[in-house]
């Protein structure tokens, strides 16, 4: 049986972090990963493009990760986000769940491999 190969999209403002995030996900070889530095770019190509989870940063110039889940989730309700944060305020969680975040993750990472478990947890729900 060959193996699911799962579509992933991050979008994060810090060209670091979408390397990391990048490089540490393609290594299992079941993620095909799409980078966005821009999410006005990545809000019209992840409506176009199904992926089975978007990474997304909260705090981006121009268009905030909340303004994408809204724009997203109006397109394709049943787009799986998870966000990403560094400043994370219980507002903003709050209110990125009640928008249709399924979960968020808080920058720096705590591990990688928690990062990990958590993608594929997400993906698997």
């Amino acid at each position: 049986m060959e193996k699911k190969i799962y579509e992933i999209a991050i979008i994060d403002d810090e060209v670091e972090i979408l390397q990391l995030l990048d490089k540490y996900l393609k290594r299992t070889q079941e993620y095909r990963i799409t980078t966005f530095s821009n999410p006005k770019v990545a809000l019209d190509s992840c409506i176009r493009t199904k992926y089975d989870l978007i990474l997304l940063d909260i705090m981006m110039p121009g268009m905030d990760g909340l303004e994408f889940l809204e724009g997203i989730k109006k397109e394709i309700p049943s787009q799986k986000v998870c966000m990403m944060t560094a400043y994370s305020t219980l507002d903003k969680v709050l209110k990125s769940h009640k928008q249709g975040a399924e979960n968020y993750i808080m920058k720096p990472f705590p591990s990688l491999d928690a990062l990990g478990q958590k993608v594929r947890t997400l993906l698997e729900k």
